[in-house]
């Protein structure tokens, strides 16, 4: 996927699942596109650790720190 489908693709399954706000930040968004590579299982793979993230540090919005922390837990080897 590219990056504008990228977020489209998350911003789709948000609103699937009953939500309407935005809940990823685009600078957000272009670290989860840039290190999956916008192949969607790795997308949803580090969106749903982004949120995690976002849950544990009790922030209403995924921003950048918390995708980094999601690549960091996603990619570590």
């Amino acid at each position: 996927m590219t990056a504008e489908e990228t977020a489209s693709y998350l911003a789709r399954n948000i609103k699937l699942v009953g939500h309407t706000d935005a809940l990823f930040s685009g600078n957000a968004i272009s670290l989860i596109h840039t290190t999956s590579r916008g192949l969607p299982g790795a997308v949803n793979n580090l969106a749903a650790q982004a949120l995690l993230a976002a849950f544990i540090e009790d922030k209403a919005i995924v921003d950048a720190s918390s995708a980094c922390a999601a690549v960091a837990e996603v990619t570590i080897k």
